[in-house]
């Protein structure tokens, strides 16, 4: 594995800072992990993240009924028993690098600033991050859901959780929103530097590019004018009537790597993974994909996962060993998986464009 990691304190603890010397918070965002592999612990964590309606969007009382009585009752312990795999011993891979980059950024970012960490699913929850804030005299919070490409289900339910704690607050500091960031030069960059040493090491003959799927019915909502979405080549060009829409940021976020990786429109592919269900999520599927690169006698596949900053079950897991185990099955030879950008200096970089061009 290429290591791309950045210096962390020894401590591991963040500056002591005076309240009269901050008037900026900045709230970073992942999605969630469970507190433990254990399947009690996974199901906990289930629950909260599958029962969010812009998770699952459906009514209430179905949705409580799907996720409570089938999905979490069946899946709990087969996801344990994947998030075992996935366990160091400093716990899952999310949440400390996600720990290790609030430590950077704040490193970064010096006096002034108060940088903290919520998770939309489990612990450290964003209510307790923002209540680390909600003390400090701050002027502005700045809130970064952790996420490349905007969508609903991720940046959309951070900024609805955000807007509701705070709701009650006496006082309100100024609040900013980061809704993306795929079209940050250093975030391509970042991503591309990576990419481009396993490339040294290696020839492919194609790349693949997979992201979370979402279902089509999600990608659909978002189309205000129903005119665009999905309808011919839709993500073929990113423009003002798709600039929202996830797919079509996915697909530029793609664009944008091969243009800096040099690698030519015919040798990559773009697709989605992690379906549940049988509702028709965004196509094409990354397992179709593999068997079918495979099945056309491609050997050797350098896999990236730009949906995704640190590494996780999503990752590590799926990418890295589930769709390798399947390429091999159907007759390929080399599947390598480029690692996120965990604690990566430009990662911290852009974070910290981020935060300033908000002042």
């Amino acid at each position: 594995m290429v290591d791309t990691t950045a210096s962390v304190s020894k401590n591991n603890t963040l500056p002591q800072l005076k309240n009269s010397q901050l008037h900026t918070g900045v709230l970073l965002v992942q999605l969630g992990t469970p507190d433990s592999p254990s399947v009690s612990d996974v199901r906990k964590y289930l629950r909260e993240f599958l029962m969010d309606g812009r998770v699952i969007d459906y009514p209430y009382i179905p949705r409580f009924l799907l996720v409570n009585g089938i999905i979490t009752t069946f899946r709990a312990p087969k996801s344990a028993k994947v998030y075992q795999k996935l366990w160091t011993k400093r716990g899952s891979p999310l949440k400390y690098y996600s720990e290790d980059v609030v430590q950077l950024l704040q490193q970064q970012l010096g006096d002034g600033y108060k940088v903290v960490l919520g998770m939309r699913y489990q612990n450290p929850s964003i209510k307790s991050a923002l209540e680390n804030l909600k003390d400090s005299g701050l002027e502005k919070i700045i809130v970064i859901p952790l996420f490349p490409q905007y969508a609903s289900a991720t940046s959309g339910s951070v900024h609805q959780k955000v807007m509701e704690l705070i709701q009650d607050w006496q006082i309100i500091p100024s609040l900013h929103f980061i809704s993306y960031f795929l079209d940050h030069p250093k975030f391509i960059e970042a991503f591309a530097e990576i990419g481009k040493r396993y490339m040294q090491e290696d020839t492919y003959e194609h790349y693949v590019f997979s992201y979370h799927g979402l279902p089509e019915r999600q990608i659909r909502k978002g189309d205000a004018s129903g005119t665009t979405c999905l309808i011919g080549d839709c993500c073929a060009t990113w423009h003002a009537g798709n600039k929202q829409c996830y797919r079509a940021q996915c697909f530029e976020t793609t664009r944008r790597l091969a243009t800096a990786l040099g690698i030519p429109q015919d040798k990559y592919t773009v697709c989605f993974q992690s379906r549940l269900g049988k509702e028709v999520w965004v196509q094409p599927y990354t397992e179709d994909v593999v068997k079918d690169l495979a099945k056309r006698n491609i050997k050797k596949v350098l896999a990236f996962s730009p949906a995704f900053v640190a590494d996780c079950l999503e990752t590590t897991i799926e990418v890295g060993e589930e769709y390798k185990e399947l390429f091999e099955e159907h007759g390929g030879e080399h599947w390598q998986l480029v690692e996120s950008l965990n604690t990566h200096p430009l990662w911290i970089d852009l974070l910290t464009d981020l935060v300033k061009k908000q002042n």
